[in-house]
C-alpha cells in the first residue's frame, strides 16, 4: 500500500530523516513511534505531497506521491481542523466539497461517516459543544469522508480521557475491519501495543527498528522484569551482576533483566540480605522494547526489500 524508500531530508543545516525505508502493507495498521523530533511530521508531510523530499522516493498504491495520490488519503491531525461553529453534518459536507463528491455521493458519505464513528445522533449538533472524545471521532470522519483507502492518524488519543480512548481504539479497529490502511503515531506505547501489527522505531530521523511485537521483543534479552526501589542501590545492583542480571534504570527505578522466569518468592530470596523498598515483577512490554531501542543507535532490521 505505502512505500517509503530512501528519503532524506534537511532543512538548513538540520537532517530531519536519513535514508528513512518502511512499508505498510495493505489492510495493516503501522505504528511509526518516536520521541518528539523524530522525523515524524515531516514524514507525514511528505507521504501528503505537502512537502518534498530531498531525496529518495513515496509509493502509494504503486504510484509516486504526487497531487494525484492525494484522494487516496485521509488525514486526521493532531490538532482538529474543524469549524467549531458548523454542525457535525455541515462540517463533513464541507470537506467532501474540497474532495469533489457529487451532492449524491456526499450526502451518502456524511450519513456513513457519522455512523462510522458513532455520531449520527449528533448529526446537527454544533462541534463546540461536543465534547473532546466526540471532536476527535468527527476529525476522522472528516478523513474518511472521501473513502480514501489510506489513513493517517496522528496522535488520535492524545489528551483524551480513557472511556474516550477505548472509543477511538474501537474505530480504528473498525475501520481496519472495513479494509482501510493505518500509518497510525502515537505517544500511547499501549496504544501501539493493542492496536498495530507492525511498529516502526524511528529517532533523529532514522529508522532504529521495525517489525512485529515478537520481531522487536528480541531487542530485550529477559524472559521478565524486575523492577526494585530500595535505599541500598549498590547492594542490590552488585547482587544482580552476580546473579548475571542486566542493569536498566527506569526513572528512579532499578529494572533488573531476569534471564528465567522466576516467581516473586523466588526474586525476593534472590535479593536476601539487601533492604527493599518494593519489587515487582513485569512482562517485557513495548514501553520496555521502545526505551531499549532509542537509547541505542542501533542497526535497523529492515523486514523487506526496496
Amino acid at each position: 500500500m505505502l512505500r517509503v524508500s530512501h528519503v532524506s531530508k534537511t532543512f538548513g543545516d538540520r537532517q530531519v530523516l536519513s535514508d528513512l525505508s518502511f512499508q505498510v502493507l495493505p489492510g495493516q495498521v503501522y505504528g511509526l513511534l518516536g520521541p518528539n523530533g523524530a522525523g515524524k511530521t515531516t514524514t507525514i508531510n511528505i507521504i501528503c505531497n505537502l512537502m518534498r523530499p530531498d531525496r529518495g522516493q513515496v509509493f502509494l498504491q504503486d504510484q509516486p506521491i504526487s497531487e494525484a495520490t492525494k484522494p487516496l488519503i485521509g488525514v486526521a491531525p493532531q490538532e482538529n481542523l474543524l469549524y467549531r461553529s458548523l454542525t457535525c453534518a455541515e462540517n463533513l459536507h464541507f470537506f467532501a466539497r474540497i474532495y469533489g463528491l457529487s451532492q449524491v455521493d456526499r450526502i451518502r458519505q456524511v450519513y456513513h461517516c457519522l455512523r462510522w464513528v458513532n455520531l449520527l445522533d449528533r448529526a446537527d449538533s454544533v462541534v463546540e459543544t461536543l465534547s473532546g472524545g466526540m471532536q476527535r471521532r468527527l476529525s476522522i470522519a472528516a478523513a474518511l469522508v472521501h473513502h480514501p483507502p489510506f489513513v493517517i492518524l496522528d496522535e488520535p488519543t492524545t489528551g483524551l480521557d480513557i472511556e474516550a480512548r477505548y472509543e477511538i481504539w474501537d474505530l480504528i479497529r473498525q475501520l481496519q475491519g472495513e479494509g482501510i490502511t493505518i500509518l497510525l503515531t502515537t505517544h500511547l506505547l499501549e496504544e501501539a501495543e493493542r492496536l498495530c501489527q507492525t511498529i516502526g522505531i524511528i529517532k533523529g530521523g532514522k529508522l532504529l527498528q521495525q517489525g512485529t511485537l515478537q520481531d522487536l521483543g528480541q531487542c530485550v534479552a529477559a524472559a521478565a522484569i524486575a523492577v526494585v526501589q530500595t535505599p541500598q542501590e549498590e547492594q542490590a545492583i552488585a547482587r544482580a551482576e552476580h546473579l548475571g542480571f542486566p542493569l536498566r534504570r527506569y526513572g528512579s527505578d532499578l529494572a533488573f533483566w531476569l534471564p528465567q522466569p522466576l516467581t516473586l518468592p523466588e526474586l525476593l530470596t534472590q535479593f536476601q540480605g539487601v533492604e527493599l523498598t518494593s519489587i515487582a515483577l513485569q512482562p517485557v512490554r513495548l514501553e520496555h522494547i521502545y526505551l531499549e531501542i532509542t537509547r541505542q543507535d542501533l542497526a535497523p532490521r529492515p523486514a523487506f526489500r526496496l
